[in-house]
Order: structure tokens, then C-alpha cells, then sequence
């Protein structure tokens, strides 16, 4: 019973790192329908950046961290102004070729900066354990799933209320009625970018502070991608909402199928529900079924 219930608690908690992942790949399409293909490099070379910051540079957290939140958005606004834009009006593949392209960038500049395999980020959260009825939970799974609510909570709050959010629910439904009322349309592609990056890096931290900085952080984005073909390319609520499943589902099969299988199997059961996804439903448990009549 303890054993079910700590798989339980960190798996939701993973998912929920995998699903605040999954909102930066939802807020691309949803402002500019382009399918982010470099969503784990994004994670993967913001964690190596604050690693950098806070380890090889000495700098504290809070001077470190928020360096990493600057370089998020300044790495946000480079993407999206001097590879997308110009292909606006392209055709679709050109897009998602580009990112593409700017995913093996990506990697291949952080092999160059950051030649080590494996770094560790210091000591966010306190480290006495927590003990849920009889399981034994690290801190860092609670604090990540906390703050990953919190973030979600807080860009809520910003879509539904604020101007720039308003315009990007807007530019989603009908970007011709948008520039009518004379909002730039490019800036709302740029702050979807930005957005994108800050909450791929927050992610990337916090999914590193429990398992250290590594390249495999790359296959972190693309299990927040099966978040997103689970709850649907275009819905904010199928990302919080299918996030735990996938991280419930990685960890107990992890847990209870490896010795049966053998370990690999916990990383493969994500795309594994992508394949089933695909054929049974398609747009996911919440994305919007579009008709396309010939």
C-alpha cells in the first residue's frame, strides 16, 4: 500500500511539471498554430543555463534564477523574430521544419557550452521527507506540483483578464479580426513565444532539482508533448489535466511493470498512450474537433 501511494504521489507530481512543459507548446498553437518540435531542447538548454548560473558562476538563487527567466524570454523573442516571422504566410512544413532546425541548434549548443553529462543544480527545497499516511515523499515533488498550480492558476488568471492575454484567446480564434482592431499580431506570436520558453525553463528546473541536469532532459519535452496530443493541441485545461495522467501512468508502469518488462519500459509509456490517443481519439480529451469541408 505504501509502495502504490508513493508511486501515486510523484507521479502526479512529475505530471505536473509535464503539464506547466506542455502550456508552452499549447500557447504557440493556439496564437500561431505552429507545432514547437523544440520544446525539450528548450528545457534542456534552460536547466543547463541555470546550472550555469548557479553552480559554475556561484551566483545565489535569487540573482540566478531570475537571469534564467531573462534568458527564457530573451531566447523566446530571438526564436519566434528571426526564424518564424519571416516564414509567415509559408506553408506549414516550412514551420515545422524551422523548428525543427532550432531544436537541433539547441542541442547542439549546449554540447558545446556544457561538454559534462550530468550536472546538479543545489538544494531548492528543504530536505526532510514528507510522510503521507505510509508513504515517504521528497519534498521536491511536493514543491514542484505546487508551484506548477500555482503557475497555472496565475496564467489563468493573466488570458482571462489581461489586455495581451485577452488578444492571444483572440488571435487564436481569428487573426484577421484581430489586426481589424489594430493589435499587432506579430507581438501577440512573440509574447506566445516568450511565454513558451518561461514556462519550459521553470519546468526544466524543477524536474531537475529531482532528477540533476542531463541530456536526457530532451525526452522531458517530448513526454510533455504526449500531454498535449492526450488533452488536445489547443486546450489549456487538457494540459493540467492530462499531465497527471501521463506522469500517473509512466510511474506506476515504471514501477510495477520493469521487472516483467525491463527498464526501459517507464520511458516508452508516454508514446505509447500518444499511438492510442491517435487512433481512438484524436483531438484529445479537450481539444476543439475542426471540419474541414472540400
Amino acid at each position: 500500500m505504501a509502495e502504490l501511494l508513493q508511486y501515486t504521489i510523484t507521479g502526479i507530481a512529475v505530471g505536473m511539471i509535464y503539464a506547466l512543459i506542455a502550456l508552452g507548446f499549447a500557447l504557440v498553437w493556439k496564437s500561431s498554430s505552429v507545432a514547437n518540435l523544440a520544446l525539450g531542447q528548450l528545457v534542456l538548454i534552460s536547466s543547463w543555463f541555470t546550472y550555469g548560473m548557479l553552480v559554475q558562476a556561484k551566483f545565489p538563487l535569487w540573482i540566478g534564477f531570475p537571469l534564467t527567466i531573462l534568458f527564457a524570454l530573451f531566447l523566446g523573442w530571438m526564436i519566434e523574430r528571426f526564424t518564424l516571422r519571416p516564414l509567415i504566410a509559408q506553408p506549414i512544413l516550412s514551420l515545422i521544419t524551422v523548428t525543427l532546425g532550432v531544436a537541433y541548434f539547441l542541442e547542439g549548443l549546449v554540447t558545446f557550452v556544457w561538454p559534462v553529462s550530468v550536472g546538479a543544480l543545489p538544494r531548492f527545497f528543504p530536505q526532510e521527507p514528507i510522510y503521507i499516511g505510509p508513504a515517504v515523499v521528497s519534498q521536491e515533488y511536493v514543491w514542484a506540483a505546487g508551484i506548477s498550480l500555482l503557475l497555472f492558476g496565475l496564467l489563468s488568471l493573466f488570458f482571462k483578464y489581461h489586455r495581451m492575454g485577452i488578444a492571444m484567446r483572440a488571435t487564436a480564434d481569428d487573426q484577421l479580426a484581430v489586426q481589424a482592431c489594430a493589435i499587432p499580431v506579430t507581438s501577440v506570436f512573440s509574447t506566445s513565444w516568450m511565454f513558451a520558453c518561461v514556462v519550459a525553463a521553470i519546468g526544466g528546473v524543477l524536474i531537475s532539482s529531482i532528477g540533476g541536469v542531463t541530456f536526457g532532459l530532451v525526452e522531458t519535452g517530448l513526454k510533455s508533448f504526449s500531454v498535449v496530443i492526450l488533452g488536445g493541441l489547443d486546450s489549456f485545461v487538457g494540459c493540467i489535466v492530462a499531465g497527471p495522467i501521463i506522469g500517473l501512468a509512466e510511474n506506476l508502469g515504471g514501477g510495477y511493470l520493469t521487472q516483467f518488462i525491463g527498464p526501459g519500459i517507464k520511458d516508452i509509456i508516454p508514446f505509447i498512450i500518444i499511438i492510442i490517443v491517435m487512433v481512438i481519439k484524436p483531438y484529445g480529451l479537450f481539444g476543439e474537433t475542426r471540419i474541414e469541408r472540400i
